[in-house]
């Protein structure tokens, strides 16, 4: 049982998975920023920035990882 959740995030279903649950952060990073722009606050929308190019560099790992798992989706190519 160990070795099959250990292998989880390898598999294609564990990438979308994971790619569900980093556009549901996006969410809440937008949520930030829309915040901080409302309040004047600098540092918060610095910090929803940074966050948001954690999210999309995160977003391309994932891409990357499902394109080498060999997808046959029509979606991604």
């Amino acid at each position: 049982m160990a070795k099959k959740a250990k292998n989880f995030k390898k598999s294609k279903t564990g990438v979308y998975v994971s790619l569900a649950t980093t556009a549901f952060g996006a969410v809440s990073v937008a949520k930030q920023a829309k915040m901080a722009r409302n309040d004047g606050d600098m540092l918060r929308l610095v910090d929803a920035a940074v966050s948001a190019a954690a999210i999309v560099t995160g977003l391309a790992i994932l891409y990357r990882e499902l394109k080498r798992l060999g997808d046959d989706d029509v979606l991604l190519g």
